[in-house]
Formats: C-alpha cells, sequence, structure tokens
C-alpha cells in the first residue's frame, strides 16, 4: 500500500489531496447557440449533491467547476452542497465564457479585464463565498496580450481577497508558463491521461513548482470500461454529438474504435493489483508525476466512491509504468 502525498497549489500554501473533483457533469444539459449539447445529459441535483457530501466525509477537498457549466448550474449546486462546510473545500472556478442562465446556452466569451471582475462577482454569488481558492481563465487560445491584462487583474483580485491564487485552463506550455510568471499563479490546468501524455506541461509544472490539474483523466468516460452501460447516447451529452476536439467518440457516443483499441491495450496494466479500470488510469497519472492532481467527473455517490477509493491503491509502480509506456507505443 503506497501512501499518496498531498499536493500544494504553487507558492501559496494551500494543501489539497492528490485527487480532485470535476464538476462539469453536475451542471446538467447546455447548449451551444446551434443547439449541440455541452453537458454530459440529465442529471438529479439532490444526488449531486449527495456525492459532493460523500467526497468531503472521504477526504476529498478539491472541487474544480466553471462559470459556464450549465449555465451556471454546476456553481449553483457546488454552493448549495458546500453550504456550511466551506471551510472543509478547495474550490477552484473558470471564466472567460459568455451565456444566458435562463436558456442554459454558451452565447461566447470575452477577455476583458472588466468581464473578469463581472464573471468572479457573479461566481462568488452563485457559490455562495466571499472567496475562490483557484480563479482560472477558461479561454485556452487566448492571446498573450490579453492574458498579460487577466493576470494583472487576477493579482489585483488577490490583493482584494477574491481570489487566492489563480491558473489558465490551456493545453499551450507557453501559454501556461506565460501565465505562470505571475506571483500568485498557482497550476496549470490541462488535459492528461493515459491515452493521452503531456510531456511538455508536465515538465513546466515540475520546473515552476505548479500544480497540473487534469482534466480528462479518464477521456470523459472512456477510461471507466462502462462503454455500453452510459448515457452517452442520449440527448443533450456532448459525447452523443461530439465536436471536433471530442475525438474519443463517434456519433451517438460510441467510442472510436482507435481509442476502445488503446484502452484494451492497457486495461490489463491498469486493472492489476484490484483496481477498477478507472481507479488504473488514476492511479497513472499520479506516478506520472507528483504535481498531478486529477478531476475525474462524477454523477453520482457510487462514482464518488469508485473514484476516492482510487487513493488507497497510491499510484501505479515505475514498471507498471514502464509496461504502458511500451504498450501505447507500440506499432
Amino acid at each position: 500500500m503506497t501512501t499518496l502525498e498531498s499536493r500544494t497549489l504553487g507558492q501559496s500554501g494551500i494543501t489539497v489531496g492528490a485527487l480532485g473533483f470535476g464538476c462539469w457533469a453536475i451542471g446538467g444539459e447546455w447548449q451551444d447557440t446551434a443547439g449541440n449539447p455541452l453537458g454530459w445529459g440529465k442529471v438529479d441535483d439532490d444526488e449531486s449533491v449527495a456525492a459532493l457530501h460523500r467526497a468531503l466525509d472521504l477526504g476529498i477537498t478539491f472541487f474544480d467547476t466553471a462559470d459556464v457549466y450549465g449555465a451556471g448550474h454546476s456553481e449553483r449546486v457546488v454552493g448549495r452542497a458546500l453550504r456550511g462546510r466551506r471551510d472543509e473545500a478547495v474550490i477552484a472556478t473558470k471564466w472567460g465564457n459568455l451565456f444566458d442562465e435562463s436558456t442554459r446556452t454558451l452565447t461566447g466569451s470575452d477577455t476583458t479585464p472588466a468581464y473578469a471582475r463581472q464573471a468572479l462577482t457573479a461566481s462568488l454569488g452563485r457559490l455562495g463565498t466571499d472567496y475562490i481558492d483557484l480563479y482560472q481563465l477558461h479561454l485556452s487560445d487566448a492571446s498573450l496580450e490579453s492574458a498579460a491584462e487577466l493576470r494583472d487583474a487576477c493579482e489585483e483580485f488577490v490583493r482584494e481577497g477574491l481570489i487566492r491564487t489563480y491558473a489558465w485552463s490551456t493545453d499551450d506550455p507557453e501559454r501556461a508558463a506565460f501565465f505562470a510568471e505571475g506571483e500568485h499563479c498557482a497550476a496549470v490546468q490541462h488535459a492528461c491521461n493515459v491515452l493521452e501524455d503531456a510531456p511538455e506541461m508536465l515538465a513546466l509544472c515540475a520546473e515552476r513548482g505548479l500544480a497540473s490539474v487534469n482534466r480528462s483523466p479518464l477521456a470523459m468516460g472512456l477510461l471507466t470500461g462502462k462503454h455500453g452501460s452510459g448515457s452517452r447516447g442520449t440527448t443533450g451529452d456532448i459525447r452523443a454529438v461530439p465536436p471536433s476536439w471530442l475525438r474519443w467518440f463517434g456519433e451517438g457516443g460510441v467510442p472510436a474504435p482507435e481509442w476502445a483499441a488503446r484502452v484494451d491495450a492497457v486495461r490489463s496494466v491498469l486493472t492489476s493489483d484490484g483496481r477498477t479500470l478507472a481507479q488504473g488510469a488514476l492511479a497513472w497519472l499520479w506516478a506520472r508525476s507528483p504535481q498531478t492532481v486529477p478531476i475525474p467527473g462524477f454523477r453520482s455517490v457510487a462514482q464518488a466512491e469508485e473514484n476516492a477509493g482510487a487513493r488507497a491503491y497510491g499510484p501505479l509502480s515505475a514498471d507498471q509504468l514502464a509496461e504502458i509506456a511500451e504498450l501505447t507505443t507500440a506499432g
């Protein structure tokens, strides 16, 4: 049994466990202006709150959401769940997208400092808190010119006590490094999982002492092993009508054959030692870098318990990590 070390968000002194929970899915259904789904289907808010409470009871303290998830709804659910327990949690949220909360529609984006303040004020209200622990720019390809102004705005928010730290949610190491020049930048949120590694970003996090907050640690459900039992083919699920960037699924939420084959190639290693496939995928991330904080999504108490249970097994061994590296580069 290997003990997982906690993580620190940059130089902030804010300590989180090695596992966080992502709150995109619990935002429920929302859409773009063309009517394409951007959520994960229908949700039961009472179940979401119960799952968040169960996570807290199991020692999960880091919760990552965004103002646009469910067009404000995810933040409201997180705020409801943390009422009376705010001091137990580290809250991360994001800004940059414009949306209509009444129609649950994504309508655009805004990179101005004035909007950043407006969005922050709105998020604080929905979350029912007077500060955000980690505030993240949600526009992965924003210009460096805009980012410079937003970084300065975030430093002002820190001085005012509205946020404690900030980060950029981007898969571009150059952009992440640029934001990291700010004194209170503590992390970068980026895609990383056993199917698609991010060596440059992990190296940057190690070099700068940043937390590596890993979105899509389970490849949006592909690494859960529940190919035939999910709701990916249902109305309102982004995986049923996948946008161009979502390569893991085809129309109707069916796993793309080439990606399903990659999962099959590493399945036996990930599920060794009694782990479920999802737990093995999280263990790979912990073995990959001591900076990683994977944030798997959840929609039920059972999913919260399974994800939290991964901690008992710890990271994969060096031999298992090497074996997976061979399997994923073969052919």
